[in-house]
């Protein structure tokens, strides 16, 4: 009997059992996902962002469908870190998935803290910083689009932690590619990219932003070419594990973005319209390695090539 692909993937100091994770702010806390999904499967689950003290996030509306896609401006609502360490992380321990925290703060010395906290829980297997929060601190600026602000936060998380550190970037800059080199000489071990793009949505009737909040970020198909592009760009002038998302929708798209370069990759958006989408995906990797007659999935990860016929595994 043939042997099945293999998918464990390496990123740095990380190991996974395959290349996909879900992705923070789409997936809860995990366990909220039970009903569709067996987590045991999933290579890792990143949870809702985690801040120093629970936050009610946002007043509503602050989500929107668009026409490939949505907006959301939810401000980051969450239980708190403390709260996480004592009742969430332990809920997902016995599933053998690789629990990720994503942490965020208004200030570098919150960043650190939350860090600090989210370290101290067991099992935990890396943490994923959020640089794109305004620094209260200058005026609102947002950390990743800035490179001191960017140096300034990840050095303060090397600091108090010796778990894997992932920091995912904004896409809202001029230049990923130095906020990226600014991250890894700072002390991040891998990278995730992108965030959400950020956007309005308009009520013509009321004359009124949709969003109590006004700007939100946009997610889902309509971001995908560009976060493939931004993926790509990172992967080509930097030596540094990289996880991509952006518009994942089925296993067509996951591909493309291990073609350019990522060693794994992030489900969002599509938690929203199928909650089942991750292990869908998973499914279908399986399928399109065993197609294709590759034995490891790794074999993927950067092998672009520009001539060829093409093959469709968007079923």
């Amino acid at each position: 009997m043939k042997a099945a692909p293999r998918l464990e993937v390496q990123l740095g100091p990380l190991k996974l059992k395959n290349p996909i994770i879900t992705a923070s702010g789409t997936f809860g806390y995990g366990t909220e996902f039970l009903p569709f999904v067996d987590l045991s499967r999933l290579g890792g689950i990143c949870v809702k962002g985690l801040s120093l003290s629970p936050r009610k996030g946002n007043a509503p509306p602050r989500t929107f469908e668009t026409p490939a896609g949505m907006i959301n401006a939810i401000g980051l609502a969450n239980v708190g870190v403390e709260e996480f360490v004592r009742s969430k992380l332990p809920a997902l321990r016995p599933y053998g998935t690789a629990i990720i925290a994503n942490v965020f703060g208004e200030t570098v010395e919150e960043y650190a803290e939350v860090a600090r906290i989210a370290s101290t829980g067991e099992g935990l297997a890396a943490l994923e910083i959020n640089i794109s929060c305004p620094n209260t601190e200058r005026g609102g600026m947002v950390f990743g689009c800035d490179p001191d602000g960017t140096r300034r936060v990840v050095s303060a998380v090397r600091k108090v932690t010796s778990l894997p550190l992932i920091v995912k970037l904004t896409p809202n800059v001029t230049d990923i590619v130095s906020i990226a080199r600014v991250a890894v000489d700072a002390g991040a071990d891998i990278l995730s990219l992108v965030n959400t793009f950020l956007g309005i949505a308009v009520d013509v009737s009321r004359r009124r932003l949709v969003l109590a909040n006004g700007v939100g970020g946009v997610s889902g198909p309509a971001i995908k070419p560009q976060a493939l592009y931004l993926v790509h760009r990172v992967c080509r002038e930097l030596q540094v594990p990289v996880i991509g998302m952006g518009g994942i929708m089925n296993v067509s798209d996951a591909l493309e973005f291990m073609l350019v370069g990522a060693r794994a990759i992030q489900i969002g958006t599509a938690n929203f319209i199928d909650p089942a989408s991750s292990v869908k995906i998973l499914d279908g990797l399986l399928q399109a390695l065993d197609h294709l007659g590759i034995e490891d999935v790794n074999e993927m990860v950067g092998a672009l090539k520009t001539d060829g016929p093409s093959q469709d595994f968007s079923t």
